[in-house]
């Protein structure tokens, strides 16, 4: 597997901010009274149970309203969300310029989430000029927020792995690039796993081991990524990595193939037709 850095990650972790800052307080008429009032994390948690119709219908724009009254009063909760409207057109037509405005205002209050998607949206230039510099910048402070939840800040760990990898925003180092896979890998993110265990395999800024090649393709197989599944079957089969073992080799490579992965797939058939 050749990495490639995956920019556009935006969506997968603004939606877990949710659980940064805010007490995920159900539906009541208590809430709405403290949003009413003017509370800006009720507000936010208001806004949240209209976007997910949990307790209340479904309602968009409602959702947005609150949003807006929490963000207004500087709630970093509230203006995340409120730039992930924007950003998906939620409520609100949408605006990448407005999602950069209040993920900014967010990020430079420390939310993880707002920092990560603000790095996203200067990596592929979405409603700023496109700077792999400041992508990075915003990658590393989500990356090493210690506040955030923890798939939130591994996911940011392992996309500022693949920055250090690729050489976007920073000068490549590998090394750097195995820091960052490791930190998100050890936390259970089964694609920086995925990575870490091919650095491993190819020797790129560690030493080559392919004891930990395999130990850290399991891991990720184990979670069901569908990559390692296979090369984990392509070290059964070939018994370069482990001890030769088909069966191991035909259960991977299965599992790979169910998702649909054509690489396991003809492996499979090769097998088959021995």
């Amino acid at each position: 597997m050749k990495p490639t850095l995956l920019l556009l990650l935006v969506g997968m972790f603004a939606v877990s901010g949710w659980a940064q800052d805010s007490k995920h307080e159900p539906y009541s008429p208590e809430l709405v009274k403290r949003a009413e009032a003017g509370d800006a994390e009720a507000q936010a948690n208001l806004g949240r149970l209209y976007g997910m119709g949990e307790g209340v219908t479904q309602d968009y724009k409602e959702e947005v309203k609150w949003y807006t009254k929490s963000a207004e009063q500087g709630f970093a909760f509230g203006q995340s969300l409120l730039g992930f409207c924007y950003y998906k057109g939620e409520g609100v037509t949408q605006d990448y310029k407005e999602a950069v405005k209040w993920f900014t205002k967010s990020a430079e209050q420390g939310n993880g989430g707002a920092q990560f998607n603000l790095g996203a949206f200067y990596a592929n230039g979405t409603g700023v000029a496109k700077d792999q510099k400041e992508a990075v910048k915003w990658y590393t402070k989500a990356a090493e927020n210690g506040n955030e939840m923890a798939d939130l800040r591994a996911g940011a760990q392992f996309t500022l792995g693949l920055c250090y990898f690729s050489g976007h925003g920073v000068t490549q180092d590998y090394k750097e690039a195995v820091k960052w896979y490791t930190k998100s890998a050890e936390q259970g993110n089964a694609v920086a796993q995925t990575f870490l265990a091919e650095c491993y395999e190819k020797g790129n800024g560690v030493t080559q081991d392919y004891k930990e090649a395999v130990k850290w393709y399991t891991k990720s197989a184990e979670q069901g990524n569908s990559d390692s599944q296979y090369y984990l079957g392509l070290a059964y089969s070939t018994g370069t990595e482990v001890a030769k073992d088909e069966k191991e080799a035909v259960k991977w490579y299965t599992k790979s193939a169910e998702q649909g992965d054509e690489r396991a797939k003809k492996a499979l058939e090769q097998l088959k037709s021995k």
